[in-house]
């Protein structure tokens, strides 16, 4: 299969970034994914402990994924995450359809503790914006905040 022929594929990902973590649900393929959902072995919370990340509606039926498309959530902290003892083994299983109904399943596992003894520097703000519109749009991120 050549790469333009990729099927949908689609992940669940923790980003860490600057000191925060971030969750990402992205379809890698060249086709869209349906009815897509993610459950995850362990609950979790995030934003110092006010949402329940692992039980927010982006993971429990997202209608439709387009191709390349990623959507990328704030977590938390990661000071306040592992401060709060928070889960660091999670596995997300995720679960979604091709354009012809064909369903699909994966299972991933995260060990977030990598992110535990990580050094990071706050940048002002005007260099992360500045970073953010710099950005190559080939490459381009929704950064929602939950």
């Amino acid at each position: 299969m050549t790469p333009t022929e990729r099927k949908t594929d689609v992940i669940v990902d923790f980003v860490f970034e600057d000191g925060m973590l971030f969750i990402a649900i992205k379809n890698l393929g060249n086709r869209p994914a349906h009815e897509v959902s993610v459950t995850f072995d362990k609950k979790f919370t995030g934003v110092d402990g006010t949402k329940v990340i692992s039980s927010l509606p982006l993971f429990r039926n997202l209608a439709f994924l387009a191709p390349h498309k990623e959507i990328v959530a704030f977590l938390d902290t990661s000071a306040s995450y592992f401060r709060r003892r928070q889960p660091t083994n999670i596995r997300a299983t995720i679960r979604y359809r091709d354009a012809s109904g064909a369903p699909y399943k994966s299972v991933i596992r995260h060990d977030l503790s990598i992110y535990k003894e990580i050094g990071y520097v706050h940048r002002p703000t005007e260099m992360r914006k500045e970073a953010l519109l710099n950005e190559d749009p080939a490459t381009e991120t929704d950064r929602h905040t939950c």
